[in-house]
């Protein structure tokens, strides 16, 4: 069974920087992805590798602030976050699939308990 653990979220003020980490384990995952949720808002994708060395994809990740990263062997999924806003403010979600279908939450088999990040102004 697919585990994912996310780590790295927090409270930060406005400007700052924060780095999450996904880690895989329990089984062979292809596509890992990024996703957000804010309250009263929908689980937005905001980027996905959709498989160890490809280019990733990105959804809703604030242009030149989200990046994502992927160790070499393909389990660890890294999201750099800069320059955080309030806006930003969500639990952040790992999830993984067997191979990426869309951007949709459904799409993705497995999921990572969610961290919390929170943005004061």
């Amino acid at each position: 069974q697919v585990q994912l653990v996310e780590s790295g979220g927090g409270l930060v003020q406005a400007g700052d920087s924060l780095r999450l980490s996904c880690v895989a384990s329990g089984g062979t995952v292809n596509a890992m992805a990024w996703f957000r949720q804010a309250p009263g808002k929908r689980r937005e994708l905001l980027a996905a590798s959709p498989w160890s060395g490809a280019s990733p994809l990105y959804g809703f990740a604030p242009p030149g602030r989200f990046t994502i990263s992927r160790d070499d062997a393909g389990n660890i999924l890294y999201m750099q976050m800069n320059a955080l806003e309030p806006e930003d403010t969500a639990v952040y979600s790992c999830a993984a699939a067997r191979r990426y279908m869309s951007d949709r939450p459904v799409d993705f088999e497995w999921w990572g308990q969610g961290t919390q990040v929170t943005v004061s102004s």
